[in-house]
């Protein structure tokens, strides 16, 4: 939540996605001023942020002084502010995420999450290989939407590992796992965070991928990530 707070900043319009990291990004983000919200889900962790005055809207250039959302999912809390609240608008899914939209707001921030992450920054959400797990919601239009955004990026982020039946796990890899989908392509891709801190990507070569990837894998999977990149002649 740290890192994806030091890429957002006072008077910047943000998206938050659905999970455990992007809300813990909310709570790291509760020293700024002046947020807008322009997102796909109003979630829980938004009503911390609306209700400590962090979220103003206030430097939006579309939908000044409103919380945009295309539905809300949460606690009797969030409903409970979201009942006749005049500054909080939901609207149909073509209007909010359209990126034609979201990118008329100028430093719109996409924060979103991943099932695992190739290393040459292809980006995989909503599949377990080639079993469906979750879906690709609005992930694409608003990462999409950030790049077009006048000083807007997008930021997929992730923990450094997974545990499953099979054991622990990295969720980034050399490739993707063997049927998976390619939810956010990499030519898409902004930047990565995990825990061990920020791979940038866009603009860099493949090369820079890797190592940038590489960077912020977990420790005991980065010796392995590195000889896969040689077997593969990724650099």
């Amino acid at each position: 939540g740290q890192y994806v707070a030091s890429l957002v900043n006072d008077g910047d319009c943000i998206q938050l996605g659905i999970g455990g990291i992007p809300d813990a990004a909310a709570q790291a983000l509760m020293t700024k001023h002046d947020l807008g919200i322009h997102t796909e889900m109003i979630g829980n962790s938004m009503v911390d942020l609306i209700e400590a005055g962090v979220v103003t809207g206030n430097k939006k250039n579309v939908n000044r002084g409103k919380v945009i959302g295309g539905f809300a999912m949460g606690n009797r809390r969030l409903y409970d502010m979201l009942d006749n609240n005049p500054g909080i608008e939901l609207r149909r899914g073509e209007y909010v995420n359209d990126p034609v939209i979201i990118a008329q707001n100028d430093n719109f921030v996409s924060i979103n999450t991943a099932m695992c992450i190739d290393l040459g920054g292809q980006v995989c959400s909503e599949s377990i290989g080639s079993r469906q797990y979750s879906g690709s919601g609005g992930q694409v239009d608003t990462a999409v939407g950030a790049l077009h955004s006048n000083g807007g990026h997008n930021i997929i982020a992730v923990k450094s590992i997974k545990h499953t039946k099979q054991g622990v796990v990295s969720s980034i890899n050399s490739q993707l796992p063997l049927g998976s989908v390619v939810t956010l392509s990499r030519n898409d891709l902004d930047c990565v965070v995990t825990e061990y801190g920020i791979a940038y990507m866009r603009g860099r070569t493949v090369r820079q991928r890797v190592d940038n990837l590489i960077a912020v894998a977990h420790p005991d999977f980065r010796a392995q990530l590195r000889k896969d990149a040689e077997r593969l002649m990724l650099w």
